[in-house]
């Protein structure tokens, strides 16, 4: 019993660092929803939604602050000061 108490499973990273990688991978979706649409029904005909600026600046700026928001949430490191002598 002794030896189960001496291996303690430490985690990569913190709660913090796991509930804003989930936040960035929410974004992230949310991003590719916005870019989802703006089809024709009809295969003859073109649809010019598709060129519309949530599709084309909004959706792809979203996407870009998602990952940013997970590689914050890699780096951060919350173990910091427990380093420092």
């Amino acid at each position: 019993m002794e030896n189960e108490n001496k291996h303690k499973h430490d985690f990569l990273f913190e709660g913090l660092n796991y509930k804003i990688l989930f936040i960035g991978l929410a974004v992230i979706g949310l991003g590719f929803i916005l870019m989802s649409g703006g089809g024709s029904n009809d295969p003859n005909v073109f649809s010019t939604d598709i060129f519309d600026f949530r599709r084309i600046k909004l959706a792809p700026t979203v996407v870009l602050i998602g990952f940013g928001i997970t590689i914050y949430a890699i780096i951060k490191n919350p173990k910091k000061d427990t380093y420092k002598n």
